[in-house]
């Protein structure tokens, strides 16, 4: 690995509600953030910016969106003021082979990107830039896609793929200490033990797995990140869990880094 070299990170960000209680995976974040390199800007991939072809935001001051209901206001009021970057977006349209639109004014750094970075860089002092998943494209597509951005970890550039990798809404148990699903389990240890191997095939194919997966994943969007984040990885490159866990059931917390 050069020394100049970012890794590649991605973080199951769990519930929003993490950005007001801090817990052992705010403060894994947080840790991640003390021991980096500080980059010149940090690229996101959030699962929660899916859209019509592939959209990277360029405005210089992106707002703080707030995708989500039903949550206390103090969670409403939290501003993630970090500045953007036109000139990292300008270089991400230079590096991938599809069109990319340059979006200035309907996005910003939403709640998948502001409630991991508020831990990673809580002054909000590092310029950010996201870049949308395309509905459209398979898993094959995303991971060969995200295998583009590679020379921007050369560059001094943090990539940050958000999502989880066990992401099931509709089986969320909301009791204190409940125990995760059996299927979560068997899913995140499978998606573990493979990317430790770099076995990335089996894990781009992941519906093969079986139902344990389909239960796991039952929309793509938040398991797309996680893609990411394998492709961006180097012939002399490990992957490393930093944290790991599943929570309310059926929300798996595995974050993992590149390098």
């Amino acid at each position: 690995m050069t020394s100049h070299r970012q890794p590649a990170v991605f973080a199951g960000h769990g519930s929003p509600m993490y950005a007001l209680e801090p817990n052992r995976y705010t403060a894994a974040w947080a840790e991640l953030g003390k021991s980096l390199k500080r980059p010149d800007a940090v690229l996101v991939i959030s699962a929660h910016w899916v859209t019509r072809g592939v959209w990277v935001t360029a405005m210089t001051k992106p707002k703080t969106i707030h995708d989500f209901g039903g949550f206390p206001q103090a969670l409403f009021d939290i501003q993630y003021p970090a500045p953007g970057s036109p000139a990292l977006a300008d270089r991400v349209t230079e590096l991938l082979n599809v069109p990319v639109v340059l979006e200035e004014n309907e996005w910003g750094i939403d709640h998948g990107a502001w409630s991991v970075l508020k831990y990673l860089y809580p002054d909000a002092d590092v310029p950010i830039v996201q870049l949308s998943l395309d509905g459209s494209k398979s898993a094959r597509e995303h991971y060969e896609l995200a295998k583009l951005l590679r020379p921007l970890r050369d560059e001094n550039i943090l990539i940050l793929a958000s999502g989880n990798v066990v992401h099931n809404l509709r089986t969320i148990d909301w009791h204190d200490n409940v125990e995760p699903a059996h299927w979560a389990k068997d899913f995140n240890a499978f998606f573990s033990s493979e990317m430790l191997a770099n076995h990335h095939e089996s894990l781009i194919n992941w519906d093969a797995y079986g139902d344990a997966a389909h239960l796991s994943i039952p929309t793509p969007e938040h398991y797309w990140p996680a893609l990411y984040t394998l492709a961006l990885q180097e012939e002399d490159e490990r992957a490393k869990i930093y944290i790991d866990g599943i929570e309310m059931s059926s929300i798996g917390m595995l974050g993992f880094s590149i390098q």
